[in-house]
């Protein structure tokens, strides 16, 4: 049996999890000396609310090498093999994390850890594809060899509402151009090839969400995608920033979640993203 494990930075739509059968590691969130496990201790309108009453932003923290052990070997039986995809090493140390636990359960569960490059669904995607080619026969060296040639094609792209939560929470070195500049900006970050770097500032919030949907246009084109939105704690925009799109692309899918809370955790509520997979 193939084993899809991703971690919390990976967005999934609620059915996901069990329609592909993909397990997902929990991040750790840490609000001042107390710490919980991302959807498992912590919803994400748990988090909000402790963020709205504490007025802190809280840690995020990746799942060590030995939450990775104990996590392999809940859900895996003997003789199965798990593939493990997590979130870009470039911003996060989980990867490396789940490549020390793999080294220390080799001989006992074989585990294939991947770098998707990437982040939120364009993870969740990855891992969706992935299990429908394992149900369509192909072996898992096969499914690795194509998450290495699409990951760099997968686009995510985010427009922030507020740059207090960026800026509380210090991760987002990216972003720190944008801090320096006038509160009200609205800055658009484009994660690409497993870097988030600030693409450009808007002015308001209508032409920040007009910029993402023109900015994916000019690199997607026609090209066949699934279309997919993410937001923070703003569904509205999410749905608005959808149909828009909608217009303008040749989609195969389209789909909208809630973004998790390791990525709101730094980068706020008003989040609003457009991630474009490409249809292969």
């Amino acid at each position: 049996m193939l084993r899809i494990v991703t971690d919390g930075a990976a967005d999934l739509l609620p059915e996901w999890g069990e329609e592909f059968e993909i397990d997902v590691i929990p991040v750790n969130i840490l609000f001042g000396e107390k710490s919980y496990l991302q959807g498992v201790e912590l919803d994400n309108e748990g988090f909000y609310k402790l963020v709205d009453e504490t007025k802190r932003i809280p840690k995020t923290s990746q799942p060590s090498p030995h939450q990775f052990v104990e996590f392999y070997r809940k859900v895996a039986q003997k003789g199965d093999t798990i593939l493990s995809i997590h979130v870009t090493a470039k911003l996060s140390g989980t990867y490396a994390s789940a490549v020390a636990a793999a080294e220390e359960l080799k001989g006992e569960i074989n585990i294939f850890p991947v770098d998707s490059a990437c982040g939120s669904l364009g993870i969740g995607l990855m891992c969706r594809e992935a299990r429908k080619l394992e149900r369509a026969g192909k072996s898992v060296e096969e499914i690795i060899q194509y998450i290495e040639k699409i990951k760099y094609n997968v686009r995510v792209i985010l427009t922030l509402d507020t740059l207090e939560y960026a800026k509380m929470s210090g991760r987002v070195k990216t972003l720190q151009a944008a801090l320096a500049s006038v509160l009200n900006v609205k800055p658009i970050a484009v994660l690409r090839e497993g870097e988030l770097n600030m693409a450009e500032k808007v002015r308001t919030r209508k032409a920040s969400l007009e910029r993402v949907i023109q900015m994916a246009k000019e690199e997607y084109g026609d090209k066949p995608v699934y279309l997919a939105v993410v937001h923070a704690r703003d569904l509205s925009s999410g749905e608005g920033l959808l149909e828009q799109a909608k217009e303008q692309f040749n989609h195969k899918d389209t789909m909208i979640t809630d973004l998790s809370i390791s990525i709101a955790a730094n980068l706020g509520p008003g989040t609003v993203g457009l991630i474009l997979y490409p249809v292969e």
